[in-house]
């Protein structure tokens, strides 16, 4: 910004002639306050980048929170761009302000007739430059409700954050508790795991039932009652029972077509014997057949052939907290 030095009596003068001419410390201020705001907004855009890499970090998170990250990456590219707006529209304020000085001083030292005309013009500027001022604080205003949405969106994250967090830690004691009720079966073609989010019970069928058979045996029903017994008092659970095969065929003759009936039925015998000998509600409970699609180990026929129980947290809370 270029400083006018002229005589006290010409200041006086062009001071009273030119009143409305936007003051620098006006323009310094707005300044200021522009430099201040986009400082907000980075700082703003910082927090919308940590939320991010928080988010990115949770296990099993649903489509629903993927896409409400998005949303949010979409909000923060937003900002960025009304803050390069900004910072536009005030490097425009400081040519125009620059543009005033400059005829300002022709003002001083030009005609009559070249006086009235730089000040049309000069008048003109200032119109020009207040319209933009105004401008620039209607783009804090919306950077402004902008910092406030993603204050609020953090917060939501941290609190779906806290709600994962709490299922991982309520999930991790149940598979503990599923592996201290069958001591003695695990090793022995059993398997407990935690993933996703889920327990994962895998028994195979030589622990269950006789070849080609979906009747659960004596020691079959033994584990099963086990592990009926273990999770009967969790009342956000939902248990999936899904029996698979191996590619073997049926023998034919009997009431069995193929696998994908004897998968269903020996599902079936599985969650029969659980609700005979527990408290499990039947409504969070499903039997299913995968048939011999889903192998675990294309050269063991032997682990292919089983059942697995698959313990899921009730996520209809986190599916509010999501759609909210």
């Amino acid at each position: 910004m270029r400083i006018i030095r002229t005589a006290p009596l010409l200041l006086l003068a062009a001071t009273t002639l030119f009143a409305a001419c936007v003051p620098n410390r006006k323009y310094e201020e707005e300044k200021a306050r522009a430099r201040a705001a986009q400082a907000e907004s980075e700082a703003a855009i910082a927090k919308a980048r940590d939320a991010e890499t928080a988010l990115t970090e949770l296990r099993g998170s649903s489509d629903e929170m993927k896409r409400r990250l998005t949303r949010l990456e979409q909000d923060t590219a937003v900002m960025g761009t009304s803050l390069r707006t900004m910072t536009l529209q005030y490097d425009k304020i400081n040519n125009l302000n620059n543009e005033l000085l400059e005829k300002y001083n022709k003002l001083l030292a030009g005609s009559g007739s070249e006086n009235r005309k730089l000040l049309s013009d000069l008048e003109a500027l200032r119109l020009n430059l207040m319209n933009r001022e105004d401008s620039v604080q209607a783009m804090s205003k919306r950077v402004s409700e902008k910092q406030a949405a993603l204050a609020a969106r953090e917060e939501e994250l941290a609190a779906l954050q806290a709600e994962l967090a709490q299922k991982d830690a309520a999930m991790k004691a149940l598979k503990d508790r599923v592996s201290s009720a069958l001591t003695g079966f695990e090793g022995k073609g059993l398997t407990v795991v935690q993933k996703d989010g889920r327990v994962y019970v895998s028994m195979e069928n030589k622990l269950l039932f006789p070849s080609g058979s979906y009747a659960v045996d004596v020691k079959g029903k033994e584990l099963i009652v086990k592990l009926a017994k273990a999770i009967e008092n969790e009342k956000d659970l939902n248990v999936l029972v899904e029996g698979h095969t191996d590619t073997d065929k049926v023998a034919g003759g009997g009431s069995l077509k193929d696998n994908w009936d004897l998968s269903v039925m020996r599902a079936t015998s599985v969650v029969r014997i659980m609700q005979e000998s527990s408290k499990l509600d039947p409504v969070r409970v499903t039997a299913a057949g995968r048939g011999e699609y889903i192998p675990v180990d294309a050269a063991d026929k032997a682990k292919n052939r089983r059942i697995e129980i698959i313990l899921a947290p009730d996520l209809n809370e986190l599916m509010k907290l999501v759609k909210e």
